[in-house]
C-alpha cells in the first residue's frame, strides 16, 4: 500500500537515511573548525610586512630582507617581532588539530608536525634576530650564523610540511583544494625562496621582491590549509543517500 511504513532489515540502512561510505573515517567538524580559524588568521599576519608601507622603517622593500624589520637595532623591531611570534603560535595552534582521525595518512600527520616545527623555528628566528640591517648598514654582516640557521630550519620544515601534505592529498580523497593548488604553490614558493639567496652569496639587490612574493605564497598555503580540513570528501569518502 502506498505510504505504508517499511521496515529495514538488519544491516540495511533505513530509506532516506544518510550514511557514510564504508571505510571512511568519521568526520571531526570540531577539529576542523579549531584548525581553520588560527590558520586563516596566520595567513594574514604572516604578511604583516605590509606595515612597512605605513610606518617609517627606513628600509627599502626591494633590497631588504623582511627579517631586517625586526633586527635588534631597528626602531620597530618589537612590533614586527611580536607579530612574528603571534603568527607562529597561530600556525602551531592550527596545525595541532589537523588530521587526528582513525586511519589518517602518515604523510599528513608528519606534515602536521613539520608545520609545528616551522612555527617553532619562526619563534627562534625572533629570539636570535639579526643584529642590524645589512641593506642600510654596510658594516653589518649579511650572514648572522644563528639567525641564518634558524631561518634555514624554518624553510626546511615549511617545505617538508608542504611536500608531505601535497603528497597525502594526491594519494587520498580528502583536501581537494590542496590536491589542486598545493603543487603550484609549493613550486612557486621554492622558486621565490631560491631567488632570495643572492645577498647571502655576496650579490645583494632586489632580493626583497622575491622574498615578499614568497611570503605571500606561504600565506596562500596557510589559507589552503585553513579551507581544507572542513572540505567534503570526494570519491570513497563521499556521503551517499540510501533508499
Amino acid at each position: 500500500m502506498s505510504g505504508a511504513p517499511t521496515e529495514s532489515r538488519p544491516g540495511e540502512a533505513a530509506p532516506g537515511r544518510v550514511t557514510a561510505a564504508a571505510g571512511a573515517p568519521p568526520e571531526d567538524p570540531g577539529g576542523a573548525r579549531r584548525a581553520a580559524w588560527p590558520l586563516a588568521v596566520a595567513a594574514v599576519t604572516y604578511n604583516a610586512w605590509v606595515l612597512e608601507f605605513l610606518v617609517p622603517t627606513g628600509l627599502d622593500p626591494r633590497h631588504s630582507y623582511v627579517s631586517e624589520l625586526y633586527a635588534a637595532d631597528q626602531p620597530f623591531h618589537v612590533l614586527f617581532g611580536v607579530v612574528e611570534v603571534v603568527t607562529a603560535l597561530l600556525v602551531a595552534a592550527g596545525a595541532a588539530p589537523l588530521p587526528r582521525r582513525p586511519g589518517s595518512d602518515r604523510r599528513s600527520v608528519a606534515g602536521r608536525w613539520s608545520l609545528v616545527a616551522f612555527a617553532a623555528s619562526s619563534v627562534a628566528d625572533v629570539v636570535v634576530p639579526m643584529r642590524c640591517a645589512p641593506s642600510v648598514n654596510r658594516a653589518c654582516e649579511a650572514v648572522n650564523p644563528w639567525h641564518t640557521a634558524t631561518s634555514a630550519l624554518a624553510h626546511a620544515a615549511l617545505f617538508a610540511s608542504m611536500a608531505l601534505m601535497v603528497t597525502a592529498a594526491a594519494r587520498g580523497a580528502r583536501w581537494p583544494l590542496i590536491r589542486r593548488w598545493g603543487p603550484w604553490v609549493l613550486a612557486a614558493a621554492l622558486v621565490t625562496s631560491v631567488c632570495t639567496v643572492g645577498a647571502l652569496l655576496g650579490r645583494p639587490g632586489w632580493h626583497g621582491v622575491p622574498q615578499r612574493a614568497h611570503l605571500l605564497l606561504v600565506g596562500a598555503w596557510l589559507a589552503l590549509l585553513a579551507a581544507s580540513p572542513g572540505s567534503r570528501r570526494t570519491g570513497k569518502g563521499r556521503h551517499r543517500r540510501t533508499g
